[in-house]
């Protein structure tokens, strides 16, 4: 038989776990989003995508949410003429990241929401055990 308890806090650990690995992806996406490339008319920092998909897990009987991949965003970057800049090429321009600042801060918003969404039904069915082994105790 399959404990509905333990069952909600693997569910909610493994949105707990992929919601921090969407952070951390966010969370370098911002920390390079002006990494230009070394050298002149190099490649800039490419944008990281997180991509996730459900997978069932016997022991519970339960679909659990797990990352799919970590990949790169294939969208141009970003150009801008400055030629006194170190990673211009030969005609001033410059490649900047594909990195929009006000997209990934939507996406950061989401997943920290989602985070403390799991966070909440990991806690209420770590409580619901503890009040129905406290239950047990007390029966005769």
């Amino acid at each position: 038989m399959v404990d509905p308890l333990e069952a909600a806090s693997k569910i909610a650990g493994a949105g707990l776990a992929v919601q921090s690995a969407r952070l951390r992806v966010v969370s370098e996406n911002l920390a390079n989003a002006q990494s230009t490339g070394a050298t002149a008319g190099a490649d800039p920092y490419a944008r990281k995508t997180i991509t996730f998909e459900s997978e069932l897990d016997h022991a519970v009987g339960a679909e659990l949410v797990r990352i799919k991949s970590i990949g790169t965003d294939r969208s141009p970057f970003r150009v801008e003429h400055d030629p006194g800049h170190p990673a211009a090429d030969t005609k001033g321009f410059v490649k900047y990241p594909n990195v929009n600042i006000l997209m990934e801060m939507a996406d950061m918003r989401e997943a920290n929401r989602s985070y403390e969404a799991n966070l909440q039904v990991f806690k209420q069915a770590r409580d619901l055990a503890a009040m129905t082994i406290d239950l047990l105790k007390d029966m005769p």
